[in-house]
């Protein structure tokens, strides 16, 4: 059974830094793509990064130079680390397994100004 538990969301001023972990458990995490997703209020949910299994990255022009997703495919974990935060990064946070079309439960983020 495939499971994806997401962790490290919270509140921080501007400018300030989390790092989201994502565990999965089930299926072959080593050939799997990940991704981050966001949705904030009223809006849509859309990609923030993604990594391949051989650990190719894309991301958001709106997080370039900010944001860096990372892999530990023994560990099966996937992580966004998330550097000068601005107001408008806030969101509930979901890791998802691209191949599998598998949805974390998500995580609040929220960044205060």
């Amino acid at each position: 059974q495939v499971q994806l538990v997401e962790s490290g969301g919270g509140l921080v001023q501007t400018g300030g830094s989390l790092r989201l972990s994502c565990a999965a458990s089930g299926g072959l995490f080593r050939f799997g793509a990940m991704g981050w997703y966001r949705q904030a209020p009223g809006k849509q949910r859309e990609l923030v990064a993604s990594i391949t299994s051989g650990g190719g990255t894309n991301y958001a022009d709106s997080v370039k130079g900010r944001f860096t997703i990372s892999r530990d495919n023994a560990k099966r974990t996937v992580d966004l680390q998330m550097d000068s935060l601005k107001p408008e990064d806030t969101a509930v946070y979901y890791c998802h397994w691209e191949s599998l079309d598998y949805w974390g439960q998500g995580i609040q983020v929220t960044v205060s100004s």
